[in-house]
């Protein structure tokens, strides 16, 4: 069902599945708060094995809810590039649903900067999951027609934000030691390198 933001948000409250756009594709969404609720969206989605769940957080505070401890250059790398396209791979607090960690031990965060990804984890009022609302291997959704294409009424809620522009997030993983960056997405790795380095 197409809906808007409010219907959605009752969709995840409800431990349902909903699709939404982020900056540059659709995302699978769910209440990562609850475990019942990331397990129905590992059955939807289907599971990549080792491979953690991404969730989206309002702000800062609400990513440091969800790790065991957020590193300074952690910090510096949100407020230089949230909201936006820069995943943070950080310790992950005890008692998350397992396949968010997936035996890694961490967790990855972002601050979406789509109005719509915004207003539903606002409204929510925590964190949402947002791998790509795609199966594993298939190519992720641009258009809602192509996310609906692939998962069709085991979805509960589909919001509509257009035709996306693609491409993926940058992703960071940040320890006490290290920074390491596992994907270079839509912020390069050079800009990265500058935030730590003059941030």
């Amino acid at each position: 069902m197409v809906c808007d933001v409010g219907d959605a948000v009752a969709a995840l409250r409800a431990g349902g599945v909903v699709v939404f756009p982020t900056e540059s594709v659709y995302g699978l969404g769910v209440d990562a708060r609850s475990a019942a609720a990331v397990a129905r969206l590992v059955a939807v989605r289907g599971r990549e094995p080792g491979k953690p769940i991404l969730v989206l957080v309002r702000d800062l505070a609400m990513a440091e809810s969800m790790s065991a401890g957020f590193p300074p250059r952690a910090i510096r790398l949100a407020e230089r590039f949230w909201p936006g396209p820069l995943t943070i791979v950080v310790p992950a607090r005890p008692g998350l649903a397992e396949p968010l960690v997936a035996g890694t031990g961490t967790i990855g965060v972002r601050v979406s900067g789509h109005p719509v990804a915004t207003a539903l984890v606002s409204e929510l009022d925590g964190p949402v999951t947002a791998p790509s609302a795609n199966p594993p291997g298939a190519d992720p959704p641009r258009r809602l027609a192509e996310a609906r294409a692939y998962f069709g009424d085991a979805v509960q809620a589909y919001l509509d934000g257009g035709t996306l522009p693609g491409g993926a997030s940058t992703v960071v993983a940040v320890d006490r030691q290290d920074v390491r960056v596992l994907r270079e997405g839509l912020i390069s790795r050079a800009a990265v390198d500058a935030a730590l380095a003059y941030g």
